[in-house]
């Protein structure tokens, strides 16, 4: 990842129209637009479908037979994005790992409130599992707040005692609704994207006055022992930081095996940019790595 590069996704960011503790109805029209501008591959396929009455859409790409399944869960602070608009993150996944990325619409907040996110993740996870596709033959993934829900996932998956997936591959996960992680204030002139404040916005749409310690919200303060294998990546310029490392640690006291991986420089969710940024690209052949390791068995 050049420098020249790095700053001209920075920049990109720091004057983009997206504001995201702005009005989720014009900001949803602003996020996608964004996301539009960059052009899907033409051997990207999708197909919709439901998974457990939740709608989704299916992805794969390339021309190879895929094997295994990613539930994947978009990021947006709980109230922006749709399965649409990451079809580009999760098709690089899909190519990579070779396998069908299943990205999920959950509902949304402020029209949604917790738990309807974390209902829509289990039943979207039920949903493969009544496919007959196997725990073991499926991976979750997730980024930003989607990253929290997938994790959530986990723990919901737990608590209901269904099989756990293989594995778990969180991006700049958002694990944390308290905002007390001390990288709010040490990055906050760095990250381009986020803010302590718009964060705590979309918390509190999203909560709407449930504790946002609970477990199922905030993923960090949750008892994480029976979880599968973990991969938390983050960029060092970005708020969200010290959720991956408080999480990381909490999840190694857990006796849950995880690796953790930082990268200097970068922003939030900058495995989004992976056509454009080496680091982006290195990150997500990563995942595809860690994800393909675990469906085909090798789980530890």
């Amino acid at each position: 990842m050049t420098e020249t590069r790095l700053g001209a996704i920075v920049d990109m960011l720091r004057t983009s129209p997206l504001d995201m503790g702005g009005d989720p109805h014009k900001m949803r029209i602003v996020f996608d637009e964004m996301i539009a501008a960059h052009p899907v591959p033409a051997d990207v396929r999708t197909t919709a479908a439901r998974l457990g009455g939740v709608p989704a859409l299916a992805v794969t790409a390339g021309d190879s037979e895929p094997s295994g399944a990613v539930l994947y869960f978009h990021g947006g602070g709980y109230a922006l994005g749709s399965a649409t608009a990451s079809v580009g993150l999760a098709a690089d996944i899909a190519r990579r790992s070779g396998t069908t990325v299943h990205t999920v619409d959950y509902r949304l907040a402020p029209e949604n409130r917790f738990p309807a996110a974390v209902d829509d993740a289990v039943a979207a996870y039920r949903g493969l599992l009544e496919r007959g596709i196997p725990a073991e033959a499926i991976a979750v993934s997730g980024e930003s707040a989607g990253g929290g829900l997938a994790l959530a996932l986990l723990v919901a998956v737990e608590e209901a005692g269904l099989p756990q997936p293989s594995a778990a591959a969180v991006l700049s996960p958002w694990a944390d609704l308290t905002q007390s992680g001390r990288s709010h204030e040490t990055k906050a002139f760095l990250d381009p994207a986020l803010t302590r404040q718009a964060l705590a916005t979309r918390a509190d749409d999203y909560l709407a006055g449930a504790d946002p310690r609970s477990p199922l919200a905030s993923p960090l303060f949750a008892d994480l022992r029976g979880l599968p294998p973990l991969l938390i990546q983050a960029g060092s310029h970005e708020v969200l930081l010290d959720d991956a490392l408080r999480l990381a640690a909490k999840a190694a006291d857990d006796d849950v095996a995880v690796t953790l991986q930082t990268f200097p420089g970068a922003p939030h969710v900058f495995q989004g940019f992976a056509a454009v940024l080496a680091e982006g690209a290195r990150a997500l052949d990563d995942v595809a790595t860690f994800l393909r390791t675990h469906l085909d068995g090798q789980r530890g």
